[in-house]
Formats: structure tokens, C-alpha cells, sequence
């Protein structure tokens, strides 16, 4: 649907503009954040929780699964990394069901690790990484 290519550090704030304002066109609140060890899936989310004006939002999730952030603009804003869970049960604890539930922004980095609490409709956005440069792209799935 939208895809962003050789995307370096400099690039980041304007492809992440473009790509907030086709979250709010799509509806969507959902998004899955796919790509290798180091892509940058946590630079361009916390890119992203900035130009939703949120104020801290300086570290991933890695070791608390989630982190929440509010925005006077978008509200609760979730943002999950499911790289270190050893099986789905480990979700359920921490209460995803309830959260995925909300009406609120989720950002979820690892989703194949939960695939089968994922909902139906969600934006899938994969970060590809070859040197310094990125392809972000984004894909609808409503």
C-alpha cells in the first residue's frame, strides 16, 4: 500500500508523517511491526510516539513486554516487544486480550510470537534493512 525505499536517519521523520496520516485515513490502530534483529523497528515506533506527541518514550519493551504512553492527541498508546516470550500463556498474563480490547494505538514488534491472539484487521508494517539504508513498507489487512 505504501512503501519507502533507502530510507536513512534523515528520511525517518517525514516517511513516519506519511505513514501516521495513513493510520488515521486507514482507521486502523493495529500495527504490526515485522523485520529482522536491528531493522529498526524501535527507532521508527519511537519515531512514530513522537510525532504523536508523546513525550517519553525513550526505551523499547524488550524487558517489560509493554510499555504505555499516553497522547493528548491519540490517547493510550501500547507498545509491545514479543521477542522474549516462550509461548502465547505469557501474553494472556500481562492481560493482551483486555488491551487489544481498547480503543487504543498498539504497536507490536514480534507479532509472530502471538499469532493467534492477533485480531483480523491490523496494518503490517515491514522494515527491511541492507547497509544503512531501510524499505518500510506498509501493508493494509482489513
Amino acid at each position: 500500500m505504501l512503501k519507502f525505499e533507502e530510507i536513512g536517519l534523515e528520511e525517518l521523520d517525514g516517511v513516519v508523517d506519511k505513514i501516521l496520516h495513513k493510520l488515521i485515513e486507514l482507521d486502523q490502530k493495529f500495527i504490526l511491526l515485522n523485520g529482522e534483529m536491528g531493522a529498526g523497528k524501535t527507532t521508527f515506533t519511537s519515531a512514530l510516539l513522537e510525532k504523536m506527541g508523546v513525550e517519553d518514550h525513550g526505551s523499547s519493551p524488550t524487558f517489560s513486554i509493554v510499555n504505555e504512553y499516553f497522547s493528548v492527541n491519540y490517547g493510550k498508546i501500547y507498545h509491545f516487544d514479543f521477542y522474549r516470550i516462550e509461548d502465547e500463556v505469557e501474553a494472556y498474563d500481562i492481560g493482551v486480550e483486555e488491551i487489544f480490547e481498547e480503543d487504543a494505538f498498539c504497536f507490536i514488534e514480534w507479532p509472530q510470537r502471538i499469532q493467534n491472539l492477533l485480531p483480523e484487521k491490523f496494518v503490517s508494517i515491514d522494515i527491511t534493512i541492507e547497509g544503512l539504508k531501510r524499505t518500510i513498507e506498509l501493508k493494509n489487512y482489513d
